[in-house]
């Protein structure tokens, strides 16, 4: 509906052009906004029939008597996407403002239009935000966050990609970053805004990560001339309690990644960060992640398997085992974990994983 703002502005605007009496009509007759500012609040019998029928109706000295409050003039339907949303009254002869009364209504159409859609614009990033700070709690999802997302039709599948995003302007833009975001996902099941000061963030599911970095590769492009923008790359997680672990994984990626790179992702400085935070859930994500179902067994071979220096005659004879068992134990972790142990550079991951276990 039109709001006893709007209805000022449209009086004010198209009066300054018109100089003829407007009114603009609540769907239930009551008067929101008039030129003659004695008749606000009082019922226009007139526009209440037109709300009614949703046709023009033009009143005449010989019959403005049959509506009530009425005087001489037209009064037309106002629609908002295919709905009814109010009524405009011209004041005066029906023959002298004929001519240019449907203009006067697709001209109200439009504020009305341009309005409205800012406000459920505002209302969209609104809800959008207060979603991602909800899911920042880790709580369960309750019904009604469930209708919200509904709401801003996020309509969620695994994995689910949190990002984070350090803007700084470079010039002066006509729309702001989360406006340029808006537009970009126009048609995209995508949640994004601004969290906390200058940080923005994206959450995206149902995509793989080549297709993540293509499309946020196109919208830096695309911004590229108004903002310089650095992103990260969370973990993926399976459900929306865990986001908030996809997050923060986010914001490790930029805090430790590598400077010159526009995205990075978390996964290229994990085994960094979690030097720098290993008491942090992170870590205890990491560990878990990486040993996975590793038995007591195959996790004691790992341990003296890397205590002497991977060599595998020493070590079956320190663990009293054949060095094929050995063998077969290390393709055993290899299989379950999707580390080589023989593997200088996956190995490290695994010691890593081990080192942060044991502290």
């Amino acid at each position: 509906m039109i709001s006893k703002q709007l209805a000022n502005q449209i009086v004010e605007q198209t009066m300054l052009r018109l100089h003829r009496n407007i009114n603009v009509v609540h769907t239930n007759g009551r008067i929101l906004a008039s030129g003659d500012r004695l008749r606000v609040e009082s019922i226009h019998g007139g526009a209440r029939i037109v709300a009614e029928t949703e046709k023009t109706l033009i009143i005449t000295e010989e019959n403005a008597h049959l509506f009530q409050n009425a005087k001489p003039g037209i009064n037309l339907p106002i629609f908002f996407q295919n709905e009814l949303v109010g009524v405009i009254g011209i004041t005066g002869n029906p023959d002298d403002i004929a001519e240019w009364a449907p203009l006067v209504q697709l001209t109200t159409e439009m504020m009305v239009h341009q309005a409205l859609i800012a406000s459920q614009s505002e209302w969209k990033r609104k809800l959008r935000e207060t979603i991602f700070e909800d899911l920042m709690t880790q709580q369960p999802l309750q019904k009604v966050m469930k209708e919200r997302l509904s709401k801003i039709g996020f309509f969620h599948a695994p994995p689910f990609y949190g990002i984070t995003l350090d803007i700084e302007p470079k010039l002066t833009a006509y729309q702001s970053f989360v406006e340029h975001m808006e537009d970009f996902f126009i048609h995209e099941s995508v949640i994004f805004g601004r969290y906390q000061l200058n940080e923005h963030f994206i959450l995206l599911s149902g995509m793989d990560a080549k297709a993540i970095v293509d499309k946020l590769t196109l919208l830096l492009t695309q911004v590229k001339k108004y903002f310089i923008v650095k992103m990260g790359i969370g973990q993926p997680v399976q459900t929306l309690e865990k986001v908030f672990n996809s997050y923060e994984t986010a914001r490790n990626a930029i805090e430790y990644g590598d400077k010159t790179k526009t995205i990075n992702f978390f996964e290229e400085v994990e085994v960094f960060s979690l030097l720098k935070k290993s008491d942090s859930q992170e870590a205890f994500l990491f560990t878990n992640r990486t040993l996975k179902d590793l038995n007591n067994k195959l996790i004691h071979t790992l341990v003296v398997y890397f205590s002497h220096n991977q060599q595998l005659t020493v070590c079956s004879e320190e663990l009293g085992i054949h060095r094929h068992t050995l063998t077969y134990r290390l393709n055993q972790i290899h299989e379950i974990t999707g580390y080589n142990p023989a593997i200088f550079q996956e190995a490290i991951i695994l010691q890593i994983a081990l080192w942060l276990r044991n502290k």
